[in-house]
């Protein structure tokens, strides 16, 4: 006889929420089954569905927590930087930093429709930020822009940094493109073209 591990209210909501970030941090939200969540935690199958409707509610939490910690990340790369340029250069480093260490949940935030039509008002909060937190360290390199200059220099800067990581997990990055540049010095030329569009 399975025993099933018992849960006091709200605690299960917790531990689903903290499992399922590491399932997806690790594989992706691909990887996620409700089914073999609710295995690993010794509930029953039913369980997972008393605090999340289904499987997309909880890739949408765990898309929250993403962003949540994203903009925590950007917060700490601006507040021990120096000046405005080193704020910006590891404000990207953060963004970096979350494709190279937590692909899956890269992935989930970045290349699925989580973000879509139905999002939860709590996620899109998030998303927004995460968004505006880049999006200060971009401004804080030239206060006297424009808004509409801001937003085409954070498009831009965002969108190399994002095509590096697209570039670099599809495999696409081979020897012959790359040497003699070390794995450092393409990363640094990667930081100083995101910084020169902002």
């Amino acid at each position: 006889m399975v025993t099933r591990r018992p849960y006091h209210h709200g605690d299960l909501r917790t531990a689903l929420v903290e499992a399922a970030y590491g399932v997806v941090a690790r594989g992706g939200p691909e990887a996620l089954s409700l089914r073999e969540l609710a295995q690993s935690l010794e509930v029953s199958s039913g369980a997972p569905y008393r605090h999340f409707p289904d499987r997309q509610a909880l890739l949408a939490e765990v898309a929250a927590r993403g962003f949540a910690e994203l903009t925590e990340a950007y917060g700490r790369a601006q507040t021990g930087a120096p000046d405005a340029h080193a704020a910006m250069r590891e404000t990207a480093r953060a963004y970096l930093a979350l494709a190279f260490s937590s692909p899956g949940l890269f992935r989930l935030m970045f290349g699925s429709d989580i973000l879509g039509a139905h999002a939860p008002p709590d996620l899109l909060q998030r998303a927004a930020e995460a968004w505006e937190a880049l999006y200060r360290a971009v401004a804080a390199l030239d206060p006297g822009a424009d808004e509409a200059t801001m937003k085409r220099r954070a498009i831009t800067g965002w969108s190399t940094l994002h095509g590096f990581i697209a570039l670099v997990q599809g495999g696409r990055l081979k020897s012959f493109m790359t040497e003699p540049l070390t794995e450092a010095e393409l990363m640094d030329a990667i930081l100083d073209k995101t910084l020169s569009e902002s």
